[in-house]
């Protein structure tokens, strides 16, 4: 799936299910995507346990839309969020949604949404239920956007990285997965699905068919920046630059070794 910087994007966030400290990365990210033409946030905001989030709503332009609870243990929150998305569905003024919850109810309207032909990003904890990871195009764990992850060294600049102690500033942050079999087989049969006959793939397009497959794909879980330095990880890959035809810039490819 390709990022459209400009696409209309409503985004709606949850309150009572993501934590306000990492607004303004997710945001940002969500900037990858689309243009945030709604952001609005859900919660009752009478109660104490939203007073965390009113010092970021007026910094980064956030409507609090008051929903109370009426009835404990029952969240008219979600309810909420789901008419608006529905109103805005009809609007008409988007061409796509951000739904920012870790919460499983959201699974259902994440799927009227896309069989209205809408896009759908979800933004949520590592705690986010699978139904929900799955009915949305797109799924971004939060936790992957609290510091920025490092690009990959030269090997000249790794020897002498070596040669000091590193500081606090200077190591990655821990990956929140590790490259298991069935990852390796995701893309190894990802690659067999597009490869030609020379069997080569466009990266690009391996990114995109990754995220189709599996929502929740992204190189970042993993403790790479980019899918290129994934890939390379991974000893029965190789990677192949090209330029191409009517620019300086590197088409990047991907196929199997021969070995493998």
């Amino acid at each position: 799936m390709e990022s459209n910087v400009d696409q209309k994007l409503a985004v709606l966030i949850d309150a009572d299910n993501v934590p306000p400290t990492r607004i303004k990365a997710m945001l940002e990210e969500i900037t990858k995507y689309g243009t945030p033409t709604f952001k609005r946030i859900y919660g009752d905001w009478t109660s104490s346990r939203m007073s965390a989030w009113k010092p970021v709503l007026l910094p980064y332009a956030i409507t609090p839309i008051q929903q109370y609870s009426y009835t404990t243990g029952k969240n008219a929150t979600d309810s909420a969020l789901i008419i608006d998305a529905m109103d805005i569905l009809y609007s008409s003024k988007v061409s796509g949604f951000c739904i920012v919850s870790s919460d499983s109810d959201f699974t259902r309207l994440a799927t009227r949404l896309r069989e209205a032909g809408m896009t759908v990003y979800g933004m949520g904890e590592k705690k986010t239920p699978l139904p929900f990871i799955s009915a949305c195009d797109k799924f971004i764990y939060i936790e992957i956007l609290e510091a920025p992850i490092p690009e990959e060294k030269p090997a000249s600049a790794v020897s002498a990285v070596t040669k000091r102690k590193p500081t606090p500033a200077s190591v990655a942050p821990k990956p929140m997965s590790i490259i298991t079999p069935g990852l390796v087989k995701l893309v190894k049969d990802s690659i067999n699905d597009l490869a030609g006959d020379d069997g080569w793939v466009f990266l690009g397009n391996l990114g995109i068919l990754l995220i189709k497959k599996q929502p929740d794909f992204d190189s970042r879980n993993y403790g790479y920046k980019k899918l290129t330095y994934l890939i390379k990880s991974m000893p029965d890959l190789e990677i192949q630059e090209r330029k191409g035809k009517d620019s300086d810039a590197l088409m990047v490819f991907v196929r199997l070794k021969e070995s493998a």
